[in-house]
């Protein structure tokens, strides 16, 4: 039995039918195409699967579509502006070497981003205590802290 609910995902309203044991990780990226959110360990310990659910970084794969009706969910995708310009994060990252293979930058950048949301100028032990739930196995980290401090010295 499937059921409906509403999402509005980057800013874009959507209705849709769905199992109500669907995961709102395969709904982005199965029934909207939004491919950005990456599948990891399907467990919520990798944070490669993070998005920003009305203003909260969650890990998608947790979150049960129906759990997710009327919400507003924002993925990397979404951070991006309608005409292409990079949200300072995401330049941030780029600029100090923060991506390498990508498979974790969309959840680290999300998880960066709801930190910055609510706290505009974390310190060092702030954003490594944000970016704990988020695995990556190729920058060590520093490089990650170094382009969430870099984004706010801008500010």
């Amino acid at each position: 039995m499937k059921m409906q609910i509403t999402l509005t995902v980057n800013g874009d309203k959507y209705e849709l039918l769905v199992s109500p044991l669907s995961k709102l990780v395969d709904v982005l990226r199965e029934e909207l195409g939004i491919t950005g959110t990456k599948k990891g360990c399907g467990e919520g310990e990798c944070g490669a699967c993070t998005v920003i659910m009305d203003g909260q970084p969650v890990s998608s794969c947790l979150v049960l579509a129906p759990q997710a009706d009327g919400k507003s969910i924002l993925t990397i995708e979404g951070l991006e502006s309608r005409d292409g310009i990079l949200d300072p994060i995401q330049e941030s990252f780029m600029k100090k070497g923060a991506i390498q293979c990508g498979y974790c930058s969309p959840g680290m950048i999300l998880t960066a981003k709801a930190l910055l949301l609510v706290n505009e100028h974390p310190s060092e032990d702030e954003i490594r205590n944000a970016i704990s739930g988020n695995l990556c196995r190729c920058t060590g980290y520093q490089k990650i802290v170094d382009a969430v401090l870099d984004v706010t010295e801008k500010e």
